[in-house]
């Protein structure tokens, strides 16, 4: 099929624009959407066309879990500054990074599996999105899972998503979670099965070495199918509505304007920060705002952008006495060992994630729930952002709160589709997430300094060693905590008049148009997000089949 699709999209050139017809059209390539464009695809006398601003996932670092270290950080990456709050007297001028690239985050991320835990969806239902509880997701975790190990009640079997053990974990993390239990947490097996609390390995989405991204678990075996279209390199800048109607998108590629006419639906999956500037940019969202930068309004949805959610974190890097993490692999000797090593049998250090550890524990001892979840990272200056350590030899313990209960937003700062979008997270603008996180830096610290650790580590290199003191740690969280890139929330499902999406996540006021997306979240879920995402595609795809 040629990249400009097949005689079934009905493509008819004109001077300007374009113009392709299909039966759905999905916008954003990312986690979600990928699940949505093959799961629809799946009906062969549908026609499908999913279309994503980045570019193909060719580049080789995305496949190799041991790359991480690459695509954290470079060119497929899109890069948005945040609104810091004047609490945190910052001077520099912060940034968070969204994935840019056929299979968004799940292409570029540290692959790790986590569904949150059912209290989270007992909260989503009692904020109005009804048939989201627990036992309503489960079926869909199932569904596209395929894990190497477990295979019961909570885990599946046969799904195109690999989950997996990683087959090689570092000394380094294996002591870690030594000194964890050093600390008093129990350890625990599996972080999805329900019960969240203690310390243990993380499951990651990988398959037989490599990662399963939702590109290359999804899109991938369905690129034969004649009736899918995967557009890369397409920049969607406007929703076509008439007469209260979804009925396509514009979209600009190769200097080129195309415009899509969708006979059945229009699906937007661009992500937190995309989707609801997407749907302002459209004139869908709060009617003033929208007024005030010359926007036709076409539904007043004031809740649009608003809810933004993210957990935000902090990084404590050591240094160590020892080539004891996974810097040694910086010098060429050793990263053409791990290289050899990964291409001749698939394993060694370069299929792990780098953060093969973690845990999760109370930051606020009054929550029912841990509040905390805990990264070790086995090395310094992997992820953007975090810096390295003298001498080359570090690691870093990553954490932050994970029911924030901050909200921030997302608004317009002009009418132009090339102009990024004002992004306040109003990160510990509640109180209660500063002295959460607080409590949690101060848990990760005292592990840091058991017996288990003390023996690899010469040095606490961030925060300084001189800060002691719980005030002085909660200065340091407050000045230097940075996003940790799971936003949430900004078009969020319910029933209320802030409400974006219905339970089955079409948008209010227009039809034949849904979210499927992190968006969509009433509340970010207690976890990395990417697994949920998934599950929300799987949903959003059978709600669209049964609207057919």
């Amino acid at each position: 099929m040629s990249r400009h699709g097949s005689a079934i999209f009905g493509i008819f050139p004109r001077t300007d624009p374009i113009v392709v017809k299909c039966d759905y059209v999905v916008v954003g390539g990312g986690t979600t959407g990928c699940v949505v464009a093959a799961r629809l695809s799946e009906e062969a006398d549908r026609s499908v066309l999913m279309l994503e601003e980045g570019p193909r996932d060719l580049n080789p670092y995305i496949h190799i879990p041991g790359a991480y270290y690459k695509t954290a950080q470079g060119p497929l990456l899109k890069r948005l500054e945040w609104e810091p709050t004047a609490a945190q007297a910052r001077t520099d001028k912060p940034t968070m990074v969204q994935a840019r690239v056929l299979g968004g985050g799940s292409s570029v991320n540290a692959m790790i599996y986590i569904r949150g835990n059912p209290g989270d969806y007992a909260k989503w239902e009692t904020l109005g999105a009804n048939g989201w509880g627990y036992n309503d997701v489960l079926p869909y975790f199932l569904r596209s899972e395929n894990n190497n190990r477990f295979c019961n009640e909570v885990h599946g079997l046969g799904g195109p998503l690999g989950v997996s053990d990683i087959d090689y974990i570092h000394p380094l993390t294996r002591a870690w979670l030594q000194a964890c239990q050093q600390a008093g947490l129990p350890y625990n097996p599996d972080f999805n099965s329900g019960s969240q609390a203690g310390c243990g390995l993380y499951q990651i989405t990988s398959k037989s070495g490599r990662r399963s991204s939702a590109a290359t678990a999804f899109i991938k075996p369905a690129r034969k199918r004649p009736n899918l279209d995967v557009r890369t390199g397409a920049t969607v800048t406007r929703i076509l509505i008439e007469k209260g109607r979804a009925v396509g998108v514009e979209y600009l590629s190769l200097g080129r304007r195309f415009v899509v006419r969708a006979e059945r639906e229009v699906i937007v999956s661009a992500g937190a920060i995309a989707t609801p500037k997407l749907l302002m940019l459209s004139g869908i969202g709060p009617a003033d705002a929208l007024a005030g930068h010359g926007v036709n309004v076409i539904a007043d949805l004031p809740g649009v952008g608003q809810d933004l959610q993210d957990h935000i974190e902090i990084s404590l890097i050591y240094q160590l006495n020892g080539p004891h993490s996974y810097d040694k692999y910086k010098k060429l000797h050793w990263k053409a060992a791990a290289g050899l090593n990964y291409l001749l049998f698939g394993g060694g250090p370069a299929s792990s994630n780098l953060i093969e550890g973690g845990a999760f524990w109370w930051g606020n001892k009054d929550e029912a729930l841990p509040d905390v979840q805990f990264f070790m990272v086995v090395g310094a200056g992997i992820e953007e952002g975090v810096e390295a350590v003298p001498g080359g030899n570090g690691c870093t313990v990553n954490l932050g709160q994970i029911r924030p209960r901050s909200r921030g937003e997302v608004t317009l700062v002009s009418a132009n589709p090339a102009d990024n979008p004002r992004v306040a997270p109003r990160y510990f603008s509640d109180h209660a997430d500063l002295e959460a996180v607080t409590d949690g830096t101060m848990a990760a610290l005292d592990i840091m300094e058991k017996p288990a650790m003390t023996r690899y580590v010469s040095a606490r290199h961030v925060p300084l060693a001189a800060m002691k003191s719980r005030d002085q740690i909660r200065q340091f969280c407050l000045q230097t905590a940075h996003a940790a890139l799971h936003p949430a929330g900004t078009c969020r499902m319910g029933q209320d008049e802030g409400a974006v999406v219905d339970p089955r996540l079409r948008v209010r006021g227009v039809d034949r148009l849904r979210i499927a997306d992190a968006s969509i979240m009433p509340t970010l879920i207690s976890g990395n997000p990417n697994a949920v995402c998934i599950m929300i595609g799987e949903r959003a795809a059978d709600f669209i089949k049964a609207a057919a």
